[in-house]
Formats: structure tokens, sequence, C-alpha cells
């Protein structure tokens, strides 16, 4: 079995460091709802959003998207950010409108935090695709 090469400079990039806050301010949002016990759905939500982001994490500091080639695993971070974002979108704006507690109205606030984290991340991934990808044409010209 081959040895699992950690790249520690991810987490000290600017894309580690996004995603490790997009996962504590998931965390924070769920202990939030989880303390008001507010509806089973924003507290859902906010696991899966912590799980979601450790795992992306985790592809990234370990070089697991190196090996697992047959997805183009940036992309697929996008779709996560974008999705996760208009759900967050849905559901904070839901929990602040209904304020049942204090405790769902501050998971909705930092759930809209999270929302932004959710769209910088997709930027920031959008920018690298686009601008890591090859220019010209694949064949020479005549």
């Amino acid at each position: 079995m081959a040895a699992v090469e950690v790249d520690s400079g991810f987490a000290r990039s600017p894309r580690g460091a996004l995603k490790i806050a997009r996962a504590l301010v998931a965390f924070v949002t769920f202990l939030c709802f989880v303390a008001s016990r507010s509806h089973g759905a924003y507290t859902a939500l906010a696991v899966m959003e912590v799980v979601i982001t450790a795992l992306f994490f985790l592809l990234y500091l370990l070089k697991l998207d190196r090996r697992m080639s047959w997805l183009f695993w940036p992309l697929a971070d996008i779709f996560n950010s974008v999705i996760a974002a208009l759900f967050l979108l849905i559901v904070c704006l839901f929990a602040i409108i209904i304020k049942t507690n204090n405790g769902t109205l501050a998971g909705g606030v930092f759930g809209l935090v999270l929302l932004v984290l959710c769209v910088v991340d997709a930027v920031l991934l959008f920018q690298k695709i686009s601008l890591d990808g090859p220019r010209g044409r694949s064949t020479p010209a005549k």
C-alpha cells in the first residue's frame, strides 16, 4: 500500500484557509441551531456543510484529487459551493424571518456568513480553473 502524501502548504494557502473557515462557520451554525432546538432541516444543512467541506479539505490536503483523476475535482467543488450557497440562502433567510428564538436568529446570521464564504470559494475556484487552463489553439497554425 502506497503512503499518502500530505500537502502541508494547502492548509496555509488562501483556498485551504477558506475551507477551514467554511467548516468552522458551518460548525458554529450547527451549534446555534442545535442549542435553539431549531427545525431538523436547519441542523441537517449545517452538518452536511461541515462534513462535505471537511471531505474536500482532506481531498486536497492528502492530494487525493491527483490520485483519483477520473473526476475533475475543482469543478465538483464549484458545484458543491454553488448548491450549498443556494440552500443556505433559502434556509437561513427562512430561519431569520421566522426567528423562533435568538439561537435560530444567530444560526441564520452565521449561515449567511457561510453563504458568503461559499460564494467566495466558488469564485476563487472558478478563477483557478479559468486561469490555469490552456490558452490558445491545440493544433499548430499553418
